[in-house]
């Protein structure tokens, strides 16, 4: 059985393409595709943008309004899991958390370069396919503060969908 594909389509960028790692971590990915099957992605922003780090979105419209979402077990080393060894390289996609490492729920961040220090303590669980450019993109855009967030791009960047393609 292949592993599950995902695009995300990123109004006014293009498509990224990712390939999910069920293997790595089930819940994890059970959790995004049936987030992705149930559309709630839709009209969602990427929030934080932070050049030769990472993008992160999935969690909040462009008022800042966080839409809920069920948390899931963090599949990574220091929380017990020991069968994720997914290196957080350019590309790697990763569940986003709190410091309670069982609190990653919707929220999503894509690596814009590797940050190895991530190993084992987040939720990696796919990687970018396609549209390595489109995340090259995201990473250049301007960014402000707002309220407690720092480095919000400066234009909505608004995934319009995300869909299961297999």
């Amino acid at each position: 059985m292949s592993n599950p594909n995902v695009v995300l389509h990123i109004k006014n960028y293009g498509d990224i393409k990712l390939e999910l790692y069920p293997d790595k971590a089930p819940e994890t990915v059970a959790n995004f595709v049936k987030l992705v099957n149930e559309g709630f992605y839709s009209g969602l922003i990427f929030h934080r943008v932070i050049r030769g780090f990472m993008i992160q979105g999935g969690g909040m419209d462009d008022g800042f309004n966080q839409k809920p979402a069920k948390s899931i077990k963090g599949e990574f080393r220091s929380n017990g899991f020991a069968g994720n060894d997914i290196h957080h390289a350019k590309g790697v996609i990763s569940m986003a958390r709190t410091q309670v490492k069982n609190s990653a729920s919707s929220q999503f961040f894509i690596m814009h370069a590797e940050a190895g220090y991530l190993d084992g303590e987040y939720a990696a669980f796919g990687a970018v396919t396609e549209g390595i450019e489109v995340v090259d993109a995201i990473a250049a855009t301007k960014t402000r503060s707002v309220g407690w967030y720092d480095d919000v791009p400066v234009e909505p960047i608004v995934i319009e969908s995300a869909e299961v393609i297999a």
